[in-house]
């Protein structure tokens, strides 16, 4: 990855339509209680001249699909709507934005039927140390910060010139080539990267009526961080509270969208009540094995 010029990467992020992208292997411990278990995910940071988008690659690629399928169905006329869900769909959620110059900075992501654009009201804060390291192929400089309820550690590259990196920090004199907290918990490590077109925006989807589709299309509510943390408290203390209102929304039937799962003896269960009870169980479930979060402080833990 070394030998891209800078000559190259300047060039790129000025042409037209076109952006770098950058691949991290993000792993991470869900579960405080069980550090054997560790995951992985391949997050990607794309930059141009505006801005930065970090994502996961099976995310994006997942709600594309689904969102094509939808989109043939409602052009199609068809009564209800189904979505076959591809086995990965990714298993980080979120999505973070960064706006040049100014690094405004926001955290796209739902609460159960709920899509929010959390801005951002901190920046990181570094203290950049004189030990360096190779890391993977690039010359590598170590700084620290505090931030979200976490001790992070970063090394970055003047060799990659952009003051960003993955998830919500940046502002080092170089790209972040890896990023760990100081537990272990969360670790965030370059592994490539290409010059490529930037990919076409998805339109919003023209659903008829009020009828909500869980975590496709859409507009986010852009709300504060306490705002968050509120709806995330609410969220926690009753998961199906939104479920339940929206189907009320819709006339307290299911005409529209049907809600349709399986339990864990494979049995397929359709009654609104029924399903709203096995979700809450699953969704608590979920919860007590993902208790460690990247960022503890947006969600009081």
């Amino acid at each position: 990855m070394k030998n891209i010029s800078l000559l190259f990467m300047l060039t790129s992020i000025m042409a037209t339509a076109q952006i770098n992208r950058f691949f991290y292997e993000y792993k991470f411990i869900p579960d405080s209680n069980n550090k054997e278990e560790v995951k992985s995910e391949m997050m990607l940071l794309d930059i141009d001249q505006k801005g930065s988008n970090y994502y996961s690659r099976d995310k994006f690629v997942a709600d594309s699909t689904s969102m094509a399928q939808v989109q043939k169905q409602i052009k199609g006329g068809t009564g209800n709507i189904s979505i076959s869900r591809r086995n990965n769909q990714g298993q980080v959620g979120y999505k973070v934005t960064k706006s040049y110059p100014d690094f405004k900075t926001y955290l796209f992501t739902r609460i159960s039927m709920d899509q929010y654009k959390v801005k951002e009201d901190k920046k990181p804060e570094w203290k950049i140390l004189p030990e360096k390291q190779k890391i993977g192929e690039y010359n590598a400089q170590k700084a620290t910060t505090s931030y979200g309820g976490r001790e992070w550690i970063a090394w970055f590259s003047i060799d990659i010139p952009f003051q960003d990196g993955p998830y919500k920090f940046y502002g080092l004199p170089g790209l972040i080539v890896k990023l760990e907290d100081t537990t272990g918990s969360h670790m965030m490590t370059l592994v490539g990267n290409k010059k490529m077109a930037a990919p076409v925006a998805s339109e919003e989807m023209d659903v008829p009526g009020n009828v909500s589709i869980m975590g496709l299309g859409g507009k986010e509510l852009e709300i504060s961080k306490d705002q968050y943390k509120k709806l995330w408290k609410d969220y926690v203390n009753d998961p199906t509270k939104n479920m339940r209102e929206m189907m009320m929304r819709n006339g307290g039937d299911n005409s529209k969208v049907s809600f349709k799962v399986r339990t864990q003896d494979g049995k397929e269960i359709s009654d609104p009540n029924q399903v709203f009870r096995e979700m809450e169980k699953r969704t608590k479930e979920s919860l007590a094995k993902n208790n460690n979060p990247i960022e503890p402080d947006l969600v009081g833990n």
